[in-house]
């Protein structure tokens, strides 16, 4: 007989998951959101106090961490990994999140598995004061194997038109403050399963500690006035990101001795992959930076994070 099911698509097996994720889900809505739970799609109202509000998208994936969740069934973490790789976004435009959907694509659905993902969503959504308006979840059976997972969203902010944050705000002499972070988040992943191979899953309850959301801690920064700019510190580490935020005939020096780098770093750097290259990769324990005022440093500071460079004459960013 030939049917959906016996093609490997578990309608009934959908159904069943829409119905055990409700309640998690419809955990993060306020009344701000208009619609409801499993139509097609659902709206969130812009909060009061914006006089000429802009609207901003962005979206991005957890990658190949999610390899490593594979073989070890941990997945408590991945929706964090997720909701900060996007709501961080929005936060480095000075965007307040307000929304996200998310998109998880199976090879065979697994209901504790599904179920414990978009809990974890659902919990950093939460945490970071956005709502899950909804997602689809996927099965692609003869696409992915039996147990692949690949997760990825879609997220939503505002900011005041004339407010956002950016290259043409910044000066030479404002300082860099960076927010720690005690572990890879979700980057560079490519390259710690090429690298630790067989020791891969010795290592994998350190590896797969969930990212840190920096958003809250950003917008409370950015809500003193203090900061001109930010870059969201993913693949491609400070050399790669923090230039995003710059503008054209200005770098940056970072003196990178002002911080600790986290255990995890050292563990690559004992398999032989150079420094260099860590810092190109990596974010070596510093998740996020924010271009600030050299007179009000000590505002953002003691929200959270430390000077760790200054913004120069130049291009590009100087490693010290």
């Amino acid at each position: 007989m030939t049917s959906y099911q016996s093609a490997g698509v578990d309608l009934e097996g959908a159904e069943a998951h829409v119905r055990r994720i409700a309640a998690a889900v419809t955990s993060t809505w306020g009344p701000g959101v208009v619609g409801a739970f499993g139509g097609f799609a659902a709206g969130i109202r812009i909060p009061a106090g914006y006089r000429n509000p802009v609207l901003m998208m962005t979206t991005d994936g957890v990658g190949t961490k999610l390899e490593l969740a594979r073989r070890t069934g941990i997945w408590e973490g991945v929706g964090r990994d997720l909701v900060a790789m996007c709501l961080d976004d929005l936060a480095a435009a000075g965007a307040r999140p307000l929304a996200l959907v998310d998109y998880m694509a199976v090879g065979r659905l697994d209901a504790g598995r599904d179920r414990v993902i978009v809990e974890s969503i659902a919990a950093a959504c939460s945490e970071a004061g956005c709502a899950l308006l909804g997602g689809e979840t996927a099965e692609h059976p003869g696409v992915m194997e039996p147990d692949a997972v690949d997760l990825a969203a879609a997220a939503l902010g505002v900011v005041e038109e004339g407010e956002e944050l950016g290259p043409h705000r910044v000066r030479a002499g404002d300082l860099v403050v960076g927010l720690h972070s005690p572990n890879l988040r979700s980057n560079g992943f490519s390259l710690v399963r090429s690298v630790l191979g067989d020791a891969l899953d010795e290592h994998a309850a350190t590896l797969l500690e969930p990212s840190v959301i920096y958003a809250p801690r950003v917008m409370e920064a950015v809500a003193t006035g203090a900061v001109h700019a930010a870059a969201h510190i993913t693949g491609g580490g400070i050399p790669g990101n923090l230039p995003r935020a710059l503008p054209d005939g200005l770098g940056a020096v970072i003196d990178t001795a002002t911080w600790e780098r986290p255990a995890v770093f050292d563990l690559m750097a004992g398999r032989g992959v150079p420094e260099d290259e860590m810092y190109r990769v990596f974010n070596m324990g510093i998740g996020f930076c924010l271009v600030v005022d050299p007179s009000r440093a000590e505002e953002v500071t003691a929200i959270g994070g430390s000077v760790i460079g200054e913004i120069v004459p130049g291009s590009g960013v100087e490693l010290r």
